[in-house]
């Protein structure tokens, strides 16, 4: 049996490969290529390009392969490209997804991981957030996945398709051959290294009047290595016979902005300039997760639970590449 990895050229879905095939998995990669790289799929791994939303292309996947579950990564994750151009969000998050699901079902497969998102709960009405907070998402990117996951819930109960949607909070670091390189680039951990490479001036912080101690938003950060590995564990729930499960992924740990930039210091030798602008619309204030849900049902244990690991990891890797896989 196969898993189809929807996205699997991306900054987690490379990583999630990595792991599962290190596990003697099969994978089969469905993307687009539009901001993944080719460089992170290993030439014996099958690469369909193209749309999640291509049901001609995802029947003929069903049909070549023997799959019997699917993780779907495959999206786009700016949440101010979401807030300036909201229905491509929708088109390509959300109704790409659900033509998925339609074409799994009918195919037979009854088991899904979702890469979901903390951007489901909006602004925090009390910290840390577990799985039980309301969600009402600041922006379309949240909105767009919190759809996704209704459907799976609805799924579940007429077709039988069993889900875990994996609610991450920031992803970062890097495993020793892959690491994060977008473009545009949004996040915070590459974008100060980048500052402490002199591939940029200085780094934007934007706003520093939310209502955190220093002003500046705080975030919960998650190694992407974690987070690979609680792909798997969930995948192993459902082989289990695990029903649907709604699950955070996180430290438990919040760090502001500018705790982010101290650290990147200490840990570059750089000085890092950086300069306040305007905060971008959608940004929650504070954002930190409960991830005992996670531990108790999936098992899943942080590996990289401290900052200072985190970004040295993205430092590593960003240090032996420059140019991200344009190296490659």
């Amino acid at each position: 049996m196969a898993i189809l990895v929807t996205g699997g050229s991306g900054y987690i879905g490379s990583v999630t490969v990595e792991m599962l095939r290190a596990q003697g998995e099969q994978v089969i990669i469905l993307d687009d290529l539009f901001r993944g790289h080719a460089a992170t799929i290993p030439d014996d791994v099958p690469l369909h390009q193209g749309k999640v939303g291509d049901r001609t292309l995802v029947r003929h996947i069903l049909a070549t392969h023997d799959i019997d579950a699917c993780i779907h990564f495959a999206a786009l994750t700016y949440v101010g490209e979401s807030v300036d151009d909201p229905l491509h969000y929708y088109e390509n998050n959300t109704n790409q997804s659900l033509a998925l699901l339609q074409e799994l079902v009918t195919g037979g497969v009854r088991q899904i991981v979702f890469s979901s998102t903390a951007a489901t709960y909006g602004e925090p009405q009390y910290t840390p957030l577990d799985e039980a907070h309301p969600q009402h998402p600041e922006n379309p990117y949240g909105w767009g996945k919190l759809l996704v996951e209704r459907a799976l819930s609805a799924s579940e109960g007429a077709y039988g398709l069993r889900f875990v949607a994996l609610r991450y909070f920031n992803a970062s670091g890097a495993t020793a051959e892959r690491g994060e390189d977008h473009e545009p680039e949004s996040h915070l951990v590459p974008n100060v290294l980048f500052a402490a490479l002199g591939k940029r001036e200085y780094l934007s912080v934007f706003g520093d009047q939310y209502p955190t101690p220093d002003g500046t938003p705080v975030r919960d950060y998650v190694h992407v290595a974690d987070l690979g590995r609680a792909h798997a564990l969930a995948l192993a729930y459902l082989r289990d016979g695990g029903e649907g499960l709604y699950v955070n992924l996180g430290s438990g740990r919040g760090y502001s902005v500018l705790e982010v930039i101290e650290t990147a210091r200490r840990i570059t030798g750089k000085p890092i300039e950086a300069r306040i602008e305007a905060p971008r619309a959608g940004d929650p204030s504070f954002l930190v997760a409960s991830a005992d849900k996670a531990r108790a049902i999936l098992g899943w244990q942080p590996q990289f639970d401290d900052l200072e690991g985190i970004v040295a990891s993205a430092w590593d890797w960003h240090s032996r590449h420059p140019h991200g896989y344009g190296d490659q």
